[in-house]
């Protein structure tokens, strides 16, 4: 399977610069999987296509300053990291830019040395393994020295960082935000369960796995980087007997699906994770164990994302939705608009 087949023209003015003024008030284009309908609403409206008995499910993990600009500590040479993940205690995978700065025992600073970082080992990505330096709570520090990262794509600062987070941001960890989330306001999701539908929280921290092109030409090359993940025995056992009683598992996001997927035994039963981690690759012939409704934004050209999606719907039927968004002028990708298949 070729990944140029997961390829599409997109016009740059599509591409969202900011979220909408009202989170509920996105778009909302509505693509039925059994007929091929296509509907265009505004995103409160979800609620006219949720049962009694459904859940929805969704990833409240919380996007961290991950983004810090500093120093080198000897030579004053600037510096860029961005962190991946915690290893241990004060030991991080990072990426570094400019690489060529970041040696073994190199010592760097960020915040005027609030933070200090020294380099201690390479990756085989090309990251860098540092050990923090720091007086107090790291997340304290980490709040006032580090910087919301943003996607390549967005040209425009954030004047507001909450607007990069969900509602129910709860647990640290992510470099991205899982922006389908972005959509949903407390209230709206106060009207949800109103309405008798269940919400279950999983928690998976995004990765810049998330943004990096897939660079094979056959996508079963393609290997995804590690994700975090976590289940609680109570989302697990609200998601399973909401199968068993034929209510719909409506993931919000691709992360929420990834979730889910990962933890699902042959069977299609969600098991509880206290700390997993995923490289599941969902792409056109996977067969989904325990989703059958997804919230989605608009992904990328012949990212793993849109390959997904296409797992989903099928490749050429989620082409032919996007021209269709385009044609109607949609916003695209993070800050976008969204999608409810069902």
């Amino acid at each position: 399977m070729k990944v140029e087949y997961f390829d599409y023209e997109l016009p740059e003015e599509l591409i969202a610069q900011h979220p909408a003024e009202k989170r509920d008030e996105s778009r909302l284009l509505v693509y039925h999987r059994q007929s091929g309908m296509i509907e265009h609403r505004v995103f409160k409206d979800i609620t006219d296509y949720l049962q009694p008995g459904d859940c929805l499910v969704i990833n409240d993990t919380r996007v961290i300053p991950a983004r810090l600009l500093g120093k080198r500590a000897d030579s004053g040479g600037k510096i860029e990291f961005v962190l991946l993940n915690r290893i241990q205690d004060d030991i991080w995978n990072v990426l570094v830019k400019p690489g060529r700065r970041a040696r073994i025992g190199s010592i760097f600073v960020f915040g005027d040395g609030l933070l200090k970082a020294r380099v201690i080992d390479r990756t085989e990505e090309g990251g860098r393994v540092v050990e923090f330096e720091y007086d107090g709570i790291f997340n304290e520090v980490l709040d006032k020295v580090g910087i919301t990262p943003l996607p390549p794509y967005i040209h425009q600062p954030l004047d507001n960082p909450e607007r990069y987070q969900t509602v129910y941001a709860l647990h640290r960890g992510s470099v991205a935000a899982p922006t389908a989330g972005l959509h949903f306001t407390s209230s709206l999701l106060d009207r949800i369960q109103a309405g008798g539908v269940n919400i279950a929280r999983v928690t998976l921290h995004v990765g810049l796995g998330t943004f990096r092109p897939v660079k094979v030409d056959n996508v079963e090359q393609h290997r995804m980087h590690p994700e975090c993940f976590q289940i609680s025995p109570e989302a697990a056992q609200l998601i399973n007997d909401t199968k068993k009683r034929g209510g719909r598992i409506i993931a919000v996001g691709t992360t929420s699906i990834r979730a889910l997927e990962s933890a699902a035994s042959p069977e299609g039963e969600v098991m509880p994770l206290q700390q997993g981690s995923t490289d599941l690759f969902i792409y056109p012939g996977y067969r989904f164990k325990v989703v059958d409704a997804a919230v989605t934004n608009f992904h990328l050209p012949k990212s793993t994302l849109l390959m997904l999606v296409s797992a989903l719907c099928g490749r050429e039927e989620i082409l032919r939705v996007y021209r269709e968004a385009i044609r109607e002028q949609y916003r695209f990708f993070s800050f976008g608009d969204a999608m409810l298949i069902i």
